[in-house]
């Protein structure tokens, strides 16, 4: 029977959702919604209006994700030639190259300015400091495109590029000096939140919307190390055939290759990851749950050895900057696991190893802030103590809070959706402390 018109815009709107559904093709569509009505018609049977009629027949049809996986795993042979050939169907008159052809384009010209960086440099300083601007922004423009950014965000986002640009180019860095150094090593997160206005559509005030960036990046990294190493197998092999023929490979290898394969594997991986989106399960908050433990057993034995290696001030800086990187790899996973978990679950035993691993991290956070306090004491200033002082005290203050929280849901006083609000929002002051360390550092400390 037919259904009035309410109801039929509800089942078109539903529709519209599904057809979104990268997995889920056309046919497939229609025998979902031949369900569905099917359940509308028996519910207004037995007397529920139409919108309860509706909303019990969606709930009776299932979640539309596991609906999704489980079509991509019946259909495993269309999976993939729909992940990277098809496009949405929102946008069916794109031609299925198009987007293809575009993330060959920037990769291409990402590695032309590699290449071009290489050249203008020759060997000096400089790249360092520029090394992302070559990379990132083409891959902020393609987001730009597939976004379809509207104009005023476009215009800030190439004017941020450019004033960074011109920030760390006419800034008279000392030759291999600390705020060089640390410049080079805090732009690429300028650039990376530049990235991540980019890939949120102008969005950067929605918290679910900045989660999803998390998903990206941890799937990105993901994809890139896996893209990476294939690749490296693929030279490796065609090194060792033309060093048996008596050919010398390297002036291709590190003149075109090296600068055109790196920054193009990232727009590539870029691309698989957001046509993937929605239809496999992610990677990176998999692996989560099996280096969660692992990470909590290693914190242990670090905190073992910073016990008993004497006075904290003794502590060598090498060791307190590899520290500093271990507590940037625990936010990740933390952010990760944090991404992944269904918010509506009940808390569970993975939950207590989070914040167990919370914990451990504080611990050594707080050594680690101990050992610089001692050495600043003792040794006095500097534009790398501040900077990485500066860090762990924002490492603790998010990791603090999150373990507030986290107990808190653990005893069923604060909703999940409280956690993960305060990464999300936390999140933009890291960007922030990196442009205080790229624009007032250096002018801080004259340039040393």
């Amino acid at each position: 029977m037919g259904l009035d018109a309410d109801l039929e815009a509800q089942v078109d709107r539903w529709r519209g959702y599904v057809q979104r559904r990268q997995a889920i093709a056309a046919a497939d569509v229609d025998e979902l919604e031949d369900h569905l009505r099917g359940q509308i018609d028996d519910l207004l049977a037995t007397g529920l209006d139409h919108d309860e009629a509706f909303l019990v027949a969606i709930k009776r049809l299932g979640n539309l994700d596991a609906v999704s996986q489980e079509f991509a795993r019946e259909h495993s042979d269309r999976l993939w030639k729909q992940l990277v050939l098809v496009p949405d169907d929102s946008d069916a008159r794109t031609p299925a190259w198009r987007e293809l052809a575009v993330v060959l384009a920037v990769a291409v010209c990402a590695g032309v300015a590699v290449k071009i960086g290489f050249s203008w440099s020759e060997g000096g300083t400089g790249l360092a400091r520029n090394l992302g601007l070559l990379i990132l922004p083409f891959l902020a423009g393609y987001f730009a495109w597939k976004r379809r950014l509207t104009a005023p965000v476009l215009a800030a986002l190439v004017a941020s590029v450019a004033g960074l640009a011109v920030l760390l180019n006419v800034y008279p860095f000392a030759e291999s000096g600390s705020t060089e150094l640390l410049a080079a090593l805090h732009a690429p997160v300028l650039l990376w939140a530049l990235v991540g206005v980019a890939y949120l559509g102008g969005r950067w005030r929605s918290d679910a919307r900045r989660m999803d960036f998390v998903r990206f990046t941890g799937e990105l990294a993901i994809y890139y190390t896996l893209l990476a190493l294939g690749g490296a197998v693929l030279v490796a092999l065609t090194v060792a055939v033309l060093a048996v023929v008596g050919i010398d490979p390297e002036p291709v290898l590190g003149g075109w290759i090296l600068p055109f394969a790196v920054p193009g594997a990232l727009v590539v991986a870029a691309w698989l990851v957001e046509a993937k989106q929605n239809v496999v399960e992610n990677i990176a908050p998999v692996l989560t749950r099996v280096f969660t433990p692992l990470t909590i057993v290693m914190l242990l034995a670090l905190l073992a050895v910073l016990a008993t290696a004497g006075g904290l001030g003794t502590v060598d800086r090498d060791l307190l900057i590899l520290m500093n990187a271990i507590l940037v790899l625990v936010l990740c996973l933390l952010l990760y696991s944090i991404s992944a978990r269904d918010s509506l679950a009940r808390p569970g035993l993975f939950d207590m190893l989070q914040l167990a691993l919370v914990i451990v991290a504080l611990a050594v956070d707080g050594v680690m802030l101990t050992a610089m306090l001692a050495r600043i004491t003792e040794f006095g200033f500097s534009a790398n103590k501040i900077a990485a002082l500066g860090l762990n005290l924002l490492l603790l203050a998010h990791l603090v809070r999150s373990a507030w929280l986290t107990v808190g849901f653990l005893r069923g006083r604060t909703p999940f959706s409280a956690l993960e609000r305060w990464q999300t929002r936390y999140l933009p002051v890291y960007g922030l402390w990196a442009l205080v360390v790229v624009v007032v550092f250096p002018l801080a400390f004259g340039f040393a």
